[in-house]
């Protein structure tokens, strides 16, 4: 996710490689990373005095795996000046990073994938103490790949179901929709390119048009046609429950890792 959210910027102009260090815990992921746009500025965390100082920097990204947090925070030199802790990680609430990191002012920040493309969502929960210049950066950093909003920490887990998993539930439903169309016997790769137009124009014909979803489904769906009969098959198949059910289990598994 630290990738999703920097690599676009970097490409952009936005900020300069030399503003940003990435320190990562394995040694293929700074290979990985060394040939991406990142290339000038990775740290392999171990044994590295580099990767401790990043700890002083004025404003700093976590983005590990929930479950790392605790050992992340067991590596934290003595800190000065509260810098700001920006964590991206699911399920790890504000008090835990405020506990965990006692030297700094934190923030929780839920992004999703699409910033790579600058149509990200992210929700913002402010721990304590946050200054306005702080709250400024932070909001600009996430302004630049997309719509930033600002919650209730009690929200964020619903809104990491609904648009941080959202995307794989979307991607799902393409992939499904592209092999339906080569079942009806259209060539795979313009299917996929078909299913994935199809479902970027009903969102952006949705969202400008701020239409309710079932009004845009009554505009295509006419009586005894082709668009019943397939809305028919689906209602068959539950997929609006089996849609439904994985936002909530995705929800409730953020709710788990807190």
């Amino acid at each position: 996710m630290a990738q999703a959210l920097i690599e676009p910027l970097l490409a952009a102009g936005s900020i300069a490689p030399d503003q940003v260090t990435a320190v990562v815990g394995q040694p293929e992921s700074a290979a990985a990373l060394q040939q991406s746009a990142f290339r000038q500025c990775v740290i392999h965390a171990a044994g590295s005095a580099e990767a401790v100082d990043v700890w002083t920097a004025p404003l700093q990204l976590l983005a590990i795996k929930p479950q790392q947090v605790e050992s992340a925070a067991a590596s934290l030199p003595p800190v000065s000046g509260s810098p700001l802790l920006v964590s991206v990680l699911a399920g790890v609430n504000l008090s835990r990073l405020q506990r965990l990191f006692p030297g700094h002012r934190v923030v929780r920040a839920v992004p999703n994938t699409p910033s790579l493309v600058g149509q990200g969502l992210t929700a913002l929960a402010w721990g304590e103490n946050i200054s306005p210049p702080q709250r400024q950066n932070v909001q600009d950093l996430f302004a630049g790949v997309g719509e930033v909003l600002e919650l209730p920490e009690e929200k964020l887990d619903a809104f990491l179901a609904l648009t941080s998993s959202g995307p794989a539930f979307v991607a799902l439903v393409a992939e499904a929709m592209a092999d339906g169309a080569v079942a009806a016997g259209l060539p795979r790769d313009l299917a996929h390119r078909l299913a994935h137009r199809t479902l970027a124009g009903s969102a952006a014909l949705l969202d400008q048009r701020q239409l309710h979803p079932a009004t845009l489904k009554d505009m295509v769906t006419s009586p005894g046609g082709t668009t019943i009969a397939g809305v028919r098959a689906l209602e068959r198949g539950g997929l609006r429950s089996a849609l439904m059910e994985a936002v909530i289990a995705a929800a409730e598994r953020s709710r788990e890792l807190a």
